[in-house]
Order: C-alpha cells, then sequence, then structure tokens
C-alpha cells in the first residue's frame, strides 16, 4: 500500500500524470471515494500525459468514455449507476479489460469480476482542509505492486 496526500486539484492531475507513464495495455486502475473527492480529476491526470486531457468528460450516464491516442485506447468508465457485475457483463464491459487502460469510477461494485491485477486507488476528504486529499493506493498482483512501488519512489 502507497499513500499520497494531494494538497490540491493540480497535485491530484500531476500525480496522475507520473503514474499514467507507467501503465499499458491491460492495465486496470479502479477508483473509489465519495462523490467530490477527486476521482475524475485524477482521470484527468491520466489523460494529459496521453495528451487526451481536453476531450475528458464524465461518463455518469454513458457508463464508458473511449479515448485513442496512437496506439492506445483508455477507457474510462463510471459504473455507479450499475447494480452489479452482471449488469458489466451485459453492457460488454468485460471485452474492454484488455484492450487498453482502464480506470473505472466506483470500481468496487464490479471487483468481483476483475482480473487478478489491478490498483485500487481509495480518495478520502481531508476533514480540516477541503482541499486536501488522501489518496490511497492498493496493489492487487505482481504488475500492480511493481507499479506502485516504482511511483513510491518517484
Amino acid at each position: 500500500m502507497y499513500k499520497y496526500v494531494s494538497k490540491s486539484e493540480n497535485d491530484t492531475i500531476n500525480f496522475a500524470c507520473k503514474l499514467a507513464k507507467l501503465l499499458k495495455k491491460g492495465d486496470i486502475i479502479v477508483l473509489s471515494g465519495d462523490l467530490g473527492s477527486g476521482k475524475t480529476k485524477f482521470t484527468q491526470g491520466i489523460l494529459k500525459h496521453f495528451e487526451l486531457e481536453d476531450e475528458i468528460s464524465s461518463p455518469t450516464f454513458t457508463i464508458v468514455n473511449e479515448y485513442h491516442k496512437n496506439s492506445i485506447n483508455i477507457y474510462h468508465f463510471d459504473v455507479y449507476r450499475l447494480s452489479d457485475s452482471d449488469e458489466f457483463f451485459a453492457i460488454g464491459g468485460d471485452e474492454y479489460l484488455n484492450n487498453g487502460i482502464c480506470i473505472i469510477e466506483w470500481g468496487e461494485i464490479i471487483e468481483d469480476i476483475l482480473p487478478k491485477d489491478y490498483i485500487k486507488i481509495t480518495f478520502s476528504k481531508d476533514s480540516e482542509n477541503e482541499s486536501y486529499r488522501t489518496l490511497e493506493l492498493v496493489p492487487f498482483g505482481k504488475n500492480s505492486k511493481n507499479i506502485i512501488d516504482t511511483i513510491s519512489t518517484m
């Protein structure tokens, strides 16, 4: 596990941009946390690394937004409106998991069907400073552990 304290939206974006440098096709990031805790800003940071930050929109009503840059596909899911992983299968969500980098907001809803290797990031608001966020990164699997070990030394 690794904890990062973000002091602003720009901190969150910059941290995500650093993490994005380590991501490749098949990597999965599960974002968990209350509304307004920084999940979409974090996604913006990943897209910034791939020069796609101007295209970001929250997928709340579409379930998934697709972004393409050169040979990389990025899939940004918001599964908040799904009741369980069966609905994820019903929309063909599992077909995305190995075809690009997947960022899944509210991913705890479908954690039971995720591959064994992914990173879960839990966002927590600070009770004393409204712009601070604690990001707790937990790796599941060897590849994800390597990513966390690398980001913790950057």
